[in-house]
């Protein structure tokens, strides 16, 4: 017997149990997890896409609206033309055929690296409740892109707005089945308040994170 299976079963022995489980007792387990019953849940009476942008710029995260993916390169410029930042980025590929240089930026299709400051990416699906992106690792979609820049642009489709973590995770399941590498979700910039309990923005991550909402 090893640590672990001596720990569980004096557990299970202060329940009255037998040192391991039965394979009754494995079966209800594996029911109960596999039927993904919702635990008790707070009013969502409210918009989606409202209550998004609501709680993305309580986070410290800054939005625009636009009315189609096209529309994106002439945001993205105006965003980093404001605010002072450089015009070069890389971004996940499925933006590699979008506009760029027409609106005066340069943008490469590829993973980040430590010398790139802006991270251009779209999100998995964005969960209103919170103002967080959920962002799924792959080929395509280097996590990279969005942690070390110091600035991540994320291009984010309304019609991937859902209400909550648990409808994201549903969604992830019914299109994917098991979950990639890495699940990463993005709830603005980074921050600690680890030293004498001031907040710090890009403590671990970018220091910027701006929301394009595609509608």
């Amino acid at each position: 017997m090893n640590a672990r299976e001596n720990i569980l079963g004096r557990i299970r022995a202060a329940h009255g149990k037998a040192p391991t489980a039965s394979p009754r007792e494995r079966a209800a387990v594996a029911s109960h997890i596999g039927a993904r019953v919702l635990s008790p849940r707070p009013s969502l009476d409210w918009e989606p896409a409202a209550r998004f942008r609501e709680r993305v710029l309580a986070l410290s995260s800054t939005f625009e609206e636009i009315g189609a993916i096209e529309e994106a390169p002439r945001a993205v410029a105006r965003y980093l033309h404001g605010q002072g930042l450089p015009l070069n980025a890389v971004c996940w590929s499925e933006f590699s055929g979008l506009p760029w240089r027409e609106a005066g930026l340069v943008v490469e299709a590829r993973a980040a690296c430590g010398d790139d400051l802006v991270g251009i990416t779209s999100a998995y699906c964005a969960i209103a409740e919170t103002g967080t992106l959920m962002l799924l690792s792959g080929s395509r979609t280097p996590a990279t892109t969005s942690l070390l820049p110091e600035t991540h642009i994320a291009l984010v489709a309304a019609r991937r707005i859902v209400r909550t973590m648990e409808e994201a995770w549903a969604l992830m399941r019914a299109e994917h089945g098991l979950p990639p590498r890495a699940v990463n979700f993005v709830s603005g910039p980074s921050r600690t308040a680890d030293i004498e309990q001031t907040l710090t923005l890009g403590a671990h991550g970018p220091y910027r994170v701006h929301v394009v909402l595609v509608s």
